[in-house]
């Protein structure tokens, strides 16, 4: 097959199966059949004389000579998109379109609930929502595999856009019946008492512990455990106290016997911000799920 004669839909195939890491899943984004879809992997498979992908587990993971050519292809067929793509807008309720979110687990417990709600009247859109390593977002960004990003305040490149969402104000919980239930929670009270540290890394200090450094202070930690509802079960059978966001905090208390205890003075608000490859900006369906999220952020602000 003659390089001046390749089918940019060809490109196109390549591409959704890179980005969905599925023959399926790439079939049902191009509404396509998955015959269709594997027949156009063998064309492409024939004209790079290379298998492209390679199937491990449920996935198909791109060979060294695909991720070399998505980084050369992607950038021309991005400015083919968008100036197709700026004469259609993007109709949810008829378009069938799966976003990849990368949430971690206390935001998607603050805004999967209220986004999908907002998605309720258009069946055929999906959310997939996952776990990435922070030094792995934008890399995903970039390859098209993520659609939105949603964390706190990154450093980043400047081909990754991103805008603040909302802010989360840092409160701290504890069981019912505790003896610091019901009073002021003064700095010398804080920092008397026993914490629990939630983080994904296996060392080093939190958000609040940074603040509390940069004070000349430092807290007990007795317990450093990945989840937050993990530290919240543990904080209703023991005396120690969790500082987390409040958002999350208010319904971990409702479902537990816990309550919440406003924070000592100097702890810092969380900063939540919704990130996106600059790429893809002007892609009708991102800009409208960005707008599903403005909404759900707005929402959360007005106590909902």
């Amino acid at each position: 097959m003659a390089s001046n004669r390749l089918d940019l839909n060809l490109l196109h195939v390549f591409d959704t199966i890179y980005r969905e890491g599925s023959l399926t899943r790439a079939a049902r984004a191009l509404n396509l059949t998955q015959p269709a879809v594997s027949h156009s992997l063998a064309r492409l498979r024939d004209h790079f004389d290379d298998p492209l992908f390679s199937r491990q587990g449920n996935r198909m993971v791109p060979t060294p000579l695909a991720r070399r050519f998505v980084e050369s292809m992607r950038p021309g067929l991005n400015q083919i998109h968008s100036a197709v793509n700026q004469f259609h807008a993007f109709d949810p309720s008829s378009h069938r379109k799966t976003f990849a979110l990368a949430l971690r687990d206390v935001l998607e417990s603050t805004f999967l609930p209220q986004l999908v709600t907002r998605l309720n009247d258009y069946p055929e859109i999906e959310i997939n929502s996952q776990r990435v390593a922070r030094r792995d977002m934008e890399s995903l960004l970039a390859a098209g595999r993520l659609d939105f990003a949603v964390d706190v305040l990154l450093p980043i490149s400047d081909q990754t856009a991103h805008e603040q969402l909302r802010k989360d104000r840092r409160v701290v919980i504890a069981r019912k019946g505790h003896p610091l239930e019901g009073q002021d929670l003064t700095m010398d009270k804080y920092l008397s008492a026993k914490h629990i540290l939630v983080s994904s890394r296996n060392e080093g200090p939190g958000i609040e512990d940074f603040e509390l450094s940069r004070m000349g202070l430092q807290r007990q930690i007795r317990l450093r455990c990945q989840h937050y509802y993990a530290a919240c079960q543990v904080v209703e059978g023991s005396d120690l106290l969790l500082t987390m966001p409040e958002g999350y905090a208010r319904q971990m208390t409702a479902r537990s016997d816990t309550c919440i205890l406003n924070p000592p003075e100097g702890l810092p608000d969380v900063d939540i911000h919704l990130y996106w490859h600059q790429a893809y900006e002007k892609e009708p369906a991102l800009l409208w799920l960005r707008e599903q999220f403005h909404a759900v952020a707005t929402d959360y602000q007005g106590g909902a």
